[in-house]
């Protein structure tokens, strides 16, 4: 049972893993953190349906330049911090060098593919054009109905589950703390700055900052005043838990189809999404997304249809206005926020936590946060300036 009342540098409302990366940087700048979250285990909501696609250009659409460079800079901070994780933690997050194949199956999606090459090669990245034969040389689990893929061998992947594990026992090591079942009621707001949370049912955690880390649901948090809040929408998908019984080996790689993606595991699992709907916080698994995210997996790899179907999932992804993250300093003094990462917290989340464990240390934070600052929203920017005049 937690005590009444307790003080720390920081609190962070949300054990996903942005929060549990947030605290394990902060931890390691020697600021004290508590992580508080009302599941009854870390990481299970957003983070427990995620794919775990690092995937920075395909997650990122052309027309959307901030999220591509935040997910360009997050990709290439990822191998150096899960080497860290497990030097620390000494738990496997499942992270894999594995490649993709974007594929096609008519005219329509090879233009499309064809449009996606000539992008890729304008940034200079490493790209490779497939005839339909060479893309089943590489995997020979894809359909002879196959028309074109692309090979791109520096997307990788990791398994989120597994990676809220590792940061969980990261940041405990590193002396930090998580108070499961404690849901926050209030945050302690004071002469317009945060003083710390109340918590449901009673305790307090003083704190000299809040980081709000609570995915769909930061637009939400008790005790903030509307000012300063910040806009957001969550954004269903639904997917599938599915294993090979013969095992691992059928696909190495990440296969991504129009519109979903196959996701393996490496140990003979895989994941299968998923969709996008707008349908607020509805967490309701429907026959006819399983339906067609099946009917298009099978048709690109026949050997779908004789996989396990182990977990149906739907979750809710943190959506913003302008499909961008939320991160950085709020509009009262001591308030942080990391969140609205929509389809990219797993990709986003060593660059989330540098970002905000900077800042509260009072370092040096590149420009490249410019692009995400809560300031871009309105209703925040008149808030900030109010509380400077």
């Amino acid at each position: 049972m937690t005590e009444p009342r307790s003080s720390t540098d920081v609190v962070i409302v949300g054990g996903g893993v942005i929060g549990l990366a947030i605290g394990w940087r902060l931890q390691r700048r020697g600021l004290r953190a508590i992580v508080v979250d009302r599941a009854v285990s870390l990481g299970e909501a957003t983070t427990r349906v995620a794919a775990g696609m690092i995937a920075p250009i395909a997650e990122a659409a052309p027309k959307e330049p901030a999220v591509l460079a935040l997910s360009r800079a997050s990709a290439q901070l990822y191998p150096s911090f899960v080497e860290e994780l497990i030097a620390e933690g000494g738990i496997d997050p499942g992270y894999r060098r594995c490649g993709t194949l974007l594929v096609a199956r008519d005219a329509d999606e090879a233009a499309a593919l064809d449009r996606e090459h000539a992008f890729r090669r304008s940034l200079d990245l490493p790209v490779a054009r497939l005839r339909a034969s060479e893309a089943r040389a590489l995997e020979p689990a894809l359909a002879p109905t196959l028309r074109l893929a692309l090979e791109i061998p520096d997307d990788h992947a990791i398994d989120p589950r597994a990676l809220a594990r590792a940061l969980s026992q990261a940041f405990a090591r590193a002396g930090g703390e998580a108070w499961l079942r404690s849901e926050v009621g209030e945050v302690i707001c004071d002469d317009d700055r945060v003083r710390g949370v109340r918590l449901v049912g009673g305790g307090e955690i003083e704190a000299d900052h809040v980081v709000v880390a609570a995915g769909p649901w930061s637009g939400e948090v008790p005790g903030l005043p509307e000012p300063a809040r910040v806009p957001m929408r969550p954004v269903k998908g639904q997917s599938l838990g599915l294993r090979d019984p013969a095992g691992p080996g059928l696909l190495q790689r990440v296969i991504r189809m129009q519109p979903g993606y196959i996701v393996p595991r490496g140990d003979g699992r895989y994941v299968l999404g998923a969709t996008m709907e707008e349908r607020g916080f509805d967490t309701t698994v429907t026959a006819g997304a399983v339906f067609e995210l099946l009917r298009d997996a099978i048709e690109l790899v026949p050997g779908v249809g004789e996989w396990v179907i182990e977990e149906l999932m739907a979750g809710t992804r943190p959506g913003t206005p302008d499909n961008a993250p939320i991160i950085g300093r709020g509009a009262l003094e001591g308030l942080y926020w990391a969140t609205g990462h929509y389809r990219h917290g797993i990709l986003l989340t060593p660059l989330t936590a540098e970002l905000v464990a900077a800042g509260l240390a009072g370092e040096a934070v590149p420009e490249l946060a410019l692009t995400c600052d809560p300031t871009r929203f309105a209703p925040v920017a008149r808030a900030r300036r109010s509380v400077r005049a």
